[in-house]
């Protein structure tokens, strides 16, 4: 441990000229590092500083956004996908409401006993914005401390990853905990990178990193490979009835629990099944226009899509859709970014024509 407690200097000075200048590090307050902690989780910091903005106006503390209305808190939280963090940031708000005076606690095991916040997580915002000295390991200090460390253990294993967190409490700087576990970070994002041969010219480690004197950065880390994700066939259906297209909720649990969604059907259906399906639901279809394939990936399901636009006799009557406007569509209803593919191109063609029964009328066949 002793060799690895000469990486702190090299790396607090590297970050202290090379970090990002980024949104949730101006006034790092408990609650915008926890905001933007849970948003970047499975996301890219360039797709959530727009969010993290938007967000932070609507919710600029906890009260507020333990009292935001699930519907816009999901609005607010549309094309990030994961929404359970979403869901799981308004319980904690709620909580911290409740038995903290609307204050996240300055306790790292407090921390983890609120809803969506792990021990990353907690980490974070406790050596970020209360200056403890708690290590905060994610996927990239994993990296960047098995290439230090060329060390072959399977990060995977929920073992391996507690003894990096005790290898970095080892050695983290009491006084700057949260600038050494931010710095870990960024080199793992910026320099010793995913997916991609590291930047090992740039590290300010680079003498001290086991992997890069032994020639063999790109070996680690080493990690158990995922099973496939199982591939669904689903069909989806843009129902519209004058200028405004149907909506339905999802059940209440399973994948994209109690979410809206455009109505879709197992498996992938013709025009003549999709015609089926359509009266089904209770509506009688005038048309049915083809619209092209698309795909979705979740994390352990690959949705591949066919879709049709359908155009309805009135009057339409469906007990368990809802009929959305343009407005409303872009405004009110939160949609994850599986069906965005179709209704964004409904959108745009409709705000090109300036007729809401247009899009897909001049398309051809």
């Amino acid at each position: 441990m002793q060799k690895m407690k000469r990486i702190v200097q090299p790396l607090l000075r590297w970050f202290q000229r090379n970090a990002r200048d980024l949104p949730w590090r101006h006034h790092p307050t408990p609650y915008r590092v926890w905001i933007s902690e849970i948003m970047l989780q499975q996301t890219r910091v360039e797709a959530v500083k727009g969010y993290f903005e938007r967000f932070l106006k609507a919710a600029p503390d906890i009260p507020s956004l333990a009292a935001l209305p699930e519907e816009r808190l999901l609005k607010l939280w549309e094309g990030l996908g994961y929404y359970s963090r979403a869901r799981n940031l308004q319980k904690a708000a709620k909580v911290a409401v409740e038995k903290y005076g609307g204050r996240l606690p300055a306790s790292y095991p407090e921390l983890l006993t609120l809803p969506g916040i792990g021990p990353y997580t907690a980490g974070a915002i406790a050596s970020i914005a209360f200056h403890l000295p708690v290590p905060a390991v994610d996927g990239n200090v994993l990296r960047v401390w098995m290439r230090l460390t060329a060390d072959s253990a399977d990060i995977s294993d929920p073992t391996v990853k507690r003894c990096v967190e005790a290898g970095v409490q080892a050695i983290l700087p009491e006084e700057h905990s949260g600038d050494f576990n931010q710095a870990m970070m960024e080199l793992g994002a910026t320099v010793c990178v995913p997916n991609a041969p590291p930047k090992c010219e740039s590290c300010p480690l680079a003498e001290l990193c086991a992997a890069h004197t032994a020639g063999g950065e790109q070996q680690y880390p080493v990690k158990k490979p995922k099973p496939p994700r199982r591939i669904e066939q689903r069909t989806l259906f843009l129902l519209q009835q004058g200028g405004r297209l149907a909506l339905r909720r999802r059940p209440p649990r399973g994948l994209l629990a109690s979410m809206w969604e455009l109505p879709s059907e197992n498996g992938a259906l013709d025009q003549r099944q999709a015609v089926q399906a359509v009266r089904a639901m209770g509506l009688e279809p005038v048309r049915l226009l083809p619209l092209p394939p698309a795909k979705h990936i979740f994390t352990h399901i690959e949705w591949h899509m066919t879709g049709w636009r359908v155009l309805l006799a009135p009057p339409v009557s469906a007990p368990d859709l809802v009929w959305a406007s343009i407005e409303e569509l872009r405004e009110r209803y939160p949609l994850p970014s599986a069906f965005r593919p179709y209704l964004n191109a409904f959108l745009e063609k409709t705000e090109q024509s300036g007729d809401t029964n247009a899009y897909s009328a001049q398309r051809k066949q």
